[in-house]
């Protein structure tokens, strides 16, 4: 496989040898490279997501000699997501990890948002995440372990320009991973945050495009400089950057880590506004 697996097998021995894992917005970006990521570390995995372009990214997998199914489906629908809950269960015998990573652009602002874009956005960013593992968790709990990893965004922590719907969903996805975390931790499952800087994927290119976020105005390969040139680090984010730390709190490396937000964002959350910025 090639992003990130750079032709290679599935790993015996990987960080996720055995596990059997559920990836939600798996046909592009961010989930894409962590499906094929954490089947290059011996996971079985379950790729989901409303686009059909999800079954490309399971055949990859099973390409490159892993093991991999598809499933296309409306995460945000509740049957339709306990039905990918159950198509896992059903193929792998259990589940050991979900990461939930679907999402969309959600440009606007307070006055401006239509309740009808509203109800949109937070159905994709913070509805589906919650169904996406809503159905894991009783048989994780039988089982007495599991992680999740609720994929949010740097824009749930502090504010960017023109994305009033979308923040306030990845603002609840933090707050849900946290309290699902101490509701469960006495079942051996943790529960994580992943909160990504500006990932150049098709996601940021349809904020973007409509005229939200720090690059709207410009085209996509000038407000990718522009943004770029007020993060520590002077460049955006790798979407295999981001699938590894994922990759690392659903492994047994994070063990003892859960009800945390982990920003893989290049510094910006560090760091205070240059003048002119």
């Amino acid at each position: 496989m090639d992003d990130p697996g750079n032709g290679r097998a599935p790993a015996a021995a990987g960080r996720l040898a055995g596990k059997a894992t559920v990836v939600t917005g798996a046909a592009s970006g961010i989930g894409r490279a962590a499906a094929l990521l954490f089947a290059r570390e011996g996971a079985r995995v379950l790729c989901a997501d409303l686009d059909p372009a999800v079954g490309a990214t399971a055949a990859r997998i099973r390409d490159a000699g892993g093991t991999a199914v598809a499933e296309t489906a409306d995460l945000a629908d509740a049957e339709q997501a306990r039905a990918v809950t159950d198509r896992a269960a059903d193929e792998f015998g259990r589940i050991d990890a979900v990461y939930a990573c679907a999402g969309i652009a959600g440009p606007g602002t307070a006055a401006d948002t239509e309740l009808a874009d509203w109800d949109r956005v937070v159905s994709v960013n913070l509805t589906s995440k919650w169904l996406s593992f809503r159905w894991a968790l009783p048989r994780m709990v039988e089982q007495g372990s599991g992680a999740i990893v609720v994929q949010a965004s740097v824009g749930g922590l502090r504010g960017v320009p023109g994305i009033f719907p979308y923040a306030a969903a990845k603002g609840g996805c933090i707050a849900m991973a946290r309290q699902a975390a101490v509701d469960y931790g006495p079942h051996g499952i943790r529960v994580n945050v992943v909160a990504p800087g500006t990932v150049p994927t098709p996601l940021v290119r349809d904020t973007y495009a409509a005229g939200a976020g720090s690059g709207a105005g410009t085209d996509f390969a000038t407000a990718v400089d522009r943004v770029a040139s007020v993060y520590p680090a002077r460049r955006l984010g790798t979407e295999e950057e981001v699938a590894a730390m994922a990759l690392h709190l659903c492994s047994d490396e994070s063990r003892w880590t859960t009800g945390q937000v982990f920003t893989v964002d290049g510094g910006i959350t560090a760091a205070l506004p240059r003048p002119g910025d």
